[in-house]
């Protein structure tokens, strides 16, 4: 600063108000003063703005397990990009770090709070049992807690209706003759598992159908593999939901590789859109992607965090089913 206030012919305070944008300087010094500090390449300490105004930043943690970062990796994508679009509005930074299990991000959390890192943590993937919202609760750091079921959080929460969009799902396919379904999801442990296995078994349950349920670590991989197992155990289902775009599509080889025509043999649903559903043989019937509005309504509740409302809520519906060629009638 000393070398910008040499150089623009002006004082030190001067030069403090003209990057800081505070009032008092005219816009010509100001201008000059930015010109000089430019061509200095001169930029402010993060470490000393810090300590005099607190962390500006926003954490997001992913358990690798719970998130499957291989069949949500496009999702997961579309929520980190929409998230920062709404917090750069207030020149909050998001950072995201990576941990295995909800152990190492409790961990995390006493130690990112402790050091006071960021303003709010962002929680995803809630667990039934969520040891990470609990170790927020006792250390009373803002939080937005992100996902299905969590409305009677004492934290803010974005929640995602993902009961109404599977029990649409399977209404869908009693429409059109199946009884047998089957659901291959994430982990058991997963709060949004819970409410699409209950949405989709109240269906069917209602109908005198059958649900059976695979749980997977959310990966293609895993879904093959159980899919084969679906497929090839005795009474095979005629319709499977997945959890995610790769998972479904993965399935399309598992069907193709046991003999099976899709949709002729099967249906096959996946609970989340994309490029690879829509350019898949045969293209997969599919409920649309959220996690872009889930991003952007987990920005606002961060906003709405830091300016007071600790509890702020936010709740999205999922959109209507994409009808494709990989759902067809019962044949057997």
């Amino acid at each position: 600063m000393t070398d910008v206030a040499r150089a623009a012919g002006v004082s030190i305070a001067v030069v403090s108000y003209a990057l800081n944008g505070r009032p008092g300087v005219s816009a010509a010094t100001r201008e000059r003063v930015l010109r000089v500090a430019d061509e200095f390449g001169w930029r402010p300490s993060a470490a000393a703005r810090s300590m005099r105004t607190g962390p500006r930043a926003i954490g997001l943690v992913f358990d690798r397990g719970a998130a499957g970062p291989v069949a949500q990796a496009t999702g997961v994508l579309e929520f980190v990009i929409s998230l920062q679009e709404v917090l750069a509005t207030r020149n909050l930074a998001l950072v995201l770090q990576l941990v295995d299990g909800p152990e190492a991000a409790v961990a995390l959390y006493g130690e990112w709070w402790a050091e006071r890192r960021f303003d709010v943590m962002v929680v995803t993937d809630v667990l039934l049992e969520d040891p990470r919202i609990d170790a927020l609760r006792r250390l009373r750091a803002p939080a937005v807690v992100v996902g299905a079921g969590q409305s009677d959080v004492d934290l803010a929460a974005v929640t995602l209706d993902d009961a109404e969009a599977f029990g649409r799902v399977g209404r869908y396919l009693l429409e059109l003759g199946h009884r047998h379904v089957a659901l291959v999801s994430g982990p058991k442990e997963l709060v949004r598992t819970r409410e699409r296995l209950g949405a989709l078994a109240g269906v069917l349950d209602g109908a005198n159908g059958m649900l059976v349920h695979e749980a997977t670590g959310g990966t293609a991989e895993e879904a093959a593999v159980a899919t084969r197992r679906l497929l090839t155990g005795g009474r095979a289902p005629t319709a499977i939901v997945y959890d995610s775009d790769q998972m479904a599509v993965a399935a399309l080889d598992v069907a193709r590789r046991t003999g099976l025509a899709v949709p002729w043999d099967l249906s096959v649903v996946a609970g989340s859109d994309s490029a690879l559903c829509r350019l898949a043989t045969p293209s997969i019937t599919t409920l649309p992607s959220a996690q872009r509005d889930l991003g952007t309504a987990t920005g606002e509740a961060v906003l709405a965090v830091l300016d007071g409302d600790l509890r702020a809520r936010r709740a999205l519906q999922i959109g209507g089913l994409a009808v494709r060629g990989s759902t067809g009638p019962r044949s057997r």
